[in-house]
């Protein structure tokens, strides 16, 4: 079992800058990818960004050039530094890890926007 706490997030006005963090605790062998999805209200969950163990990262192409996902290995922890942030970027933004053969997810933290 991995559990997942985010924190970081927050009301930003547009334009600004946030970090989210997540780290990664439990029983587990290893983590593979780990990254970060986010859901507005009345929308589905989307993508935002991943990280592999060994730093190869993705972006949704909204997000490119404005966020940066970067991890540390030695303590399961995941970082998505965001910046120039939009109203459309307010959403719930949840942790995602994919551990041993199970994906888990964080409960998620509130990023607000406002313009």
């Amino acid at each position: 079992q991995v559990q997942l706490v985010e924190s970081g997030g927050g009301l930003v006005q547009a334009g600004g800058s946030l970090r989210l963090s997540c780290a990664a605790s439990g029983s587990f062998f290893s983590i593979s990818t780990m990254g970060w999805f986010r859901q507005a209200p009345g929308k589905q969950r989307d993508l935002v960004s991943t990280c592999t163990p060994d730093g190869s990262t993705y972006y949704a192409n909204s997000m490119k050039g404005r966020f940066t996902i970067s991890r540390d290995n030695a303590k399961n922890t995941v970082y998505l530094q965001m910046n120039s942030l939009k109203p459309e970027d307010t959403a719930v933004y949840y942790c995602y890890a994919h551990a041993d053969v199970r994906d888990y997810w964080g409960q998620g933290t509130q990023v607000t926007v406002s313009s």
